[in-house]
């Protein structure tokens, strides 16, 4: 089994999104948090799970969400959960 690790990048992000959710509904921002994080627990046995990304070369994507994206990366050492995107937004230059 290897390790997951959710980098600050990806933290941040889905703090981000459920700060802003939470304006409005609380139990929602919630049960997103929850589901997001509990997308990427497969991770640790079946990392090749998810395809990698067409948009972001290095990278897998999880759909966890029909809104959100989850990019991670594969490493020797464990599981790199680099960001969380919005499906409908651009991807940044900077992933």
């Amino acid at each position: 089994m290897l390790p997951v690790l959710w980098l600050e990048s990806a933290d941040t992000d889905l703090d981000d999104i459920t700060s802003y959710i939470a304006r409005f509904d609380i139990d929602a921002a919630e049960r997103l948090w929850q589901r997001l994080r509990a997308c990427v627990l497969p991770l640790s046995e079946h990392p090749y799970l998810y395809p990698p990304s067409d948009r972001v070369p290095g990278l897998r994507e999880i759909v966890a969400h029909p809104n959100y994206i989850i990019l991670y990366r594969v490493t020797t050492s464990g599981i790199e959960i680099v960001n969380v995107v919005h499906a409908r937004r651009q991807f940044p230059a900077n992933l």
